[in-house]
C-alpha cells in the first residue's frame, strides 16, 4: 500500500489533527486518511457508470440498442504488449 509523508507540517495544524482524531476515537493516521479520503472522493461525485447511463438515456438507447451494441463488442482478451 502506497505511504505519503507531510513535511513542514506547523505544529498548531498538528495538534489540531490529533485533537480532532481524539473526537473521533481514532488514531492521527487514521483520521489523516479519512480526511484525505473525503477530499478526493466524495460521495456526491459522478460515477462513470451513472454518467455513461444518463448519456444512453439522452441518445435514447433501447434495452434493444444496448444489447446489440454488447454483442457486437469484441470479447477477446487482449494480449500484453511486448517490447521486443
Amino acid at each position: 500500500m502506497p505511504a505519503v509523508t507531510i513535511r513542514n507540517l506547523s505544529d498548531e495544524t498538528h495538534r489540531a489533527l490529533r485533537v480532532r482524531a481524539a473526537h473521533h476515537g481514532r488514531s492521527t493516521e487514521a483520521e489523516i486518511r479519512d480526511i484525505l479520503e473525503a477530499a478526493v472522493r466524495p460521495p456526491e461525485r459522478i460515477k462513470l457508470g451513472s454518467l455513461l447511463t444518463a448519456i444512453g438515456r439522452d441518445a435514447g438507447l433501447s434495452d434493444s440498442d444496448v444489447e446489440a451494441i454488447e454483442n457486437s463488442r469484441d470479447k477477446t482478451p487482449a494480449e500484453p504488449m511486448t517490447f521486443e
